[in-house]
């Protein structure tokens, strides 16, 4: 298929009726209880509902009575997103009334609009007149290479939200084929710096004081800039501590929401097609896409994103998150301690500092995988820029303002994609992508079930060890570019940074396999997790068509234990400089007593447990005691028999009350 007819996803497949240009935006989540992204300050669950707009007074919305009706029929497009996240932001810097509002009341504003509109519309326009003509005349394929270069340096010359929209594009191929998304990889964001008199009234202005009262000394040069802002290296006056600058850009805020102004009103006018092509709405890849970028010119939320990343690793030694000085940062300066790494693609520099790259690489995937699986909080830029090898071992990341955010829901839904994977029930995993935004809820997931089967038997058909995520990924760009599928913003970022990783991996290591170190964490997750929600998992891994899976049970064990060993003997956690409490927080051991008492709880309570592991113990005719006692063998090294007896023990009051209970239920449900 030649790029002449590009495939246009604009967004969401959760719904096909969506409010239509500029169309208000009702805050609401639709009547539906979503919890808020998890911040110390707004701990909340809450429901809204649009209905609660409403006044119980007729006379007063008589003169809303169109708006309201239009509400009824549709739902805007960010609820739509806020459904489907299930996260719901309150108090959110893009919406699409913001935008227009933000544009059309400042001065002068018809005639930028006009004249920026006629300067994207005239480039596209000749652009894609240029491959229009390549298919007419039959050589679209074989001036691929040059027009894809031709697009990466057409988005360079359109500005910062042109640069920003490729690298978006890049990791989209529901948008565009894979050889254009492979030559905007490459689109840089490195622009000439601004002068250092703008940037340093900047910070001047965000602290209220002179700069040499807080710093005593600052880089004439900038150690790095960018389309949204540039970074110094300083000191500070009172602590003698060095710390990174962050400046944004000046005048850009007025730059992007024109932009973002123009994208939506283009996009209103391709919701026929992209309805048509992915039954999905035009409009919401550019509010995705608007939101994230706004998010990114507001460096308090980068501020609170890095809070957010320091609590979660507060009791992991082998992760740095650098500190926030908040007294000295604002909206458009922020102020981070300096992180003194070395960049994580210097193999050579990382040998000579006695880092053990091994270990290194263990820690990276772990924090990772903990990221997406864990805390539902994933950076989503991990460039080799942003990673750094510290010298006592420890894996560092800096820029914290692009953010993944995933919530409960969709955590589990990963895992659940796992547990079918493992168990090669591909018509489930093709229900878990419909249920993660990427089908529309009425899509027919059967033709893209063999499709799902193919990439997975081909990536592990020759064994773990031969996995390579991005040799997936490329497999699975082609099915997302030839089936009506879309990738959700925040999994794009996910999908982006799970492949930059194992790049930096690969350079690392060049035979740096993905999985040896993943599946590890997983199978630690899957036992000793005491979420009601993995215990669920994990007895779907280990019962297959109703039959007790006894080696996967000890591949498990032995991929857990593998992960503990692997963690807690880490060379990190050896260096003098982290040698305290904290390497403590580090199991020595796997923790499997809550998944023993959780066992023996089901066990006695649930019948339809109880009746499956008699089963298990029973199969085939015979007492599969040999399997019990292999097991047993595995973990009896990780386990204090006595302390485990005792605690299920005292346990048993709770399970005997729970046991009457359930059996209460039972008895009179019979009735």
């Amino acid at each position: 298929m030649g790029f002449c007819s590009p495939k246009i996803s604009i967004s969401s497949g959760a719904s096909r009726h969506f409010l239509p240009g500029w169309g208000g935006h009702v805050s609401s989540c639709n009547g539906v209880v979503v919890p808020l992204r998890k911040r110390k300050s707004r701990r909340v669950r809450f429901p809204i509902s649009a209905a609660a707009a409403t006044s119980s007074s007729p006379a007063k919305i008589v003169p809303l009575r169109r708006r309201n009706e239009r509400a009824e029929k549709m739902t805007s497009a960010m609820e739509q997103l806020d459904i489907e996240r299930g996260v719901c932001i309150p108090f959110r810097k893009y919406t699409p009334d913001t935008v227009r509002n933000k544009v059309l009341e400042s001065r002068g504003s018809t005639l930028s609009l006009l004249a920026r509109g006629v300067e994207i519309v005239w480039n596209l326009g000749l652009y894609w007149s240029a491959l229009t003509y390549d298919c007419l005349v039959g050589r679209d394929e074989e001036v691929v290479p040059y027009r894809a270069r031709q697009l990466r340096n057409l988005l360079c010359d359109l500005g910062p939200s042109f640069i920003k929209a490729g690298q978006v594009l890049a990791n989209r191929p529901d948008i565009i084929r894979e050889d254009y998304m492979n030559e905007l990889c490459i689109l840089q964001d490195d622009v000439p710096p601004f002068p250092n008199q703008v940037a340093f009234a900047i910070i001047e202005e965000e602290l209220g004081q002179p700069l040499e009262q807080v710093f005593s000394k600052i880089s004439s040069q900038t150690i790095a800039a960018a389309s949204l802002g540039q970074v110094y290296r300083a000191t500070l006056r009172e602590t003698g501590e060095d710390v990174a600058i962050k400046v944004l850009r000046p005048e850009i805020e007025p730059i992007i929401y024109r932009d973002l102004f123009l994208f939506r009103t283009l996009a209103s006018f391709l919701n026929g097609i992209s309805l048509q092509k992915l039954g999905c709405n035009a409009e919401l890849i550019v509010d995705e896409f608007g939101e994230k970028l706004l998010e990114e010119l507001d460096y308090t939320l980068e501020a609170r994103n890095i809070e957010d990343f320091i609590e979660n690793f507060k009791d992991d030694p082998t992760v740095k998150i650098p500190r926030v000085y908040k007294q000295f940062s604002g909206s458009r300066v922020l102020v981070m301690e300096w992180i003194d790494g070395i960049r994580c693609t210097n193999p050579q520099a990382i040998k000579e500092a006695g880092i053990d790259i091994n270990g290194f690489l263990t820690i990276g995937v772990s924090a990772a995988l903990r990221q997406l699986l864990e805390f539902g909080l994933f950076h989503g830029d991990p460039h080799p820029g942003n990673i750094f090898a510290m010298r006592d071992g420890r894996i560092a990341y800096v820029d914290f303002g692009n953010v993944a955010v995933l919530s409960q829901l969709n955590k589990q839904i990963l895992i659940d994609a796992v547990v079918h994977a493992v168990n090669e029930d591909y018509a489930e995993m093709a229900n878990d992508f419909t249920r993660l935004g990427f089908l529309a809820k009425d899509t027919d997931v059967s033709p893209i079930i063999p499709a799902l089967e193919a990439i997975w038997q081909n990536s592990v058909g020759k064994g773990l060890s031969d996995f390579n995520f991005r040799i997936v990924t490329g497999k699975f760009n082609q099915l997302v570019y030839n089936y009506p599928i879309r990738i959700p913003e925040r999994f794009s970022l996910v999908i982006r940074s799970l492949l930059t990783q194992e790049g930096i991996c690969f350079t690392l290591k060049p035979d740096f396999k993905f999985l040896e170190v993943a599946y590890p964490y997983i199978a630690k997750r899957l036992l000793t997790d005491p979420n009601p929600t993995l215990r669920e998992r994990l007895i779907q891994v280990l019962f297959k068509d109703g039959v007790f899976q006894w080696k996967r049970l000890e591949n498990l064990i032995v991929l857990a234990k593998e992960n503990v060993a692997k963690m807690s003997n880490n060379p990190a956690l050896q260096h003098n400089n982290i040698r305290s409490s904290r390497s403590l927080q580090v199991a020595k051991k796997l923790d499997l007593t809550e998944t023993i008492k959780d066992g023996a709880r089901m066990f006695l309570i649930d019948s339809g447990i109880r009746r499956q592991m008699i089963m298990a113990l029973t199969e085939d005719s015979k007492l599969h005691i040999q399997e019990l006692v292999d097991v047993y063998r595995l973990v009896e090294d990780q386990i204090d028999i006595p302390s485990v007896a005792l605690e299920v023990l005292q346990d048993l009051p709770n399970v005997t009350r729970d046991f009457m209970l359930a059996w209460t239920d039972t008895i009179l449900s019979d009735r």
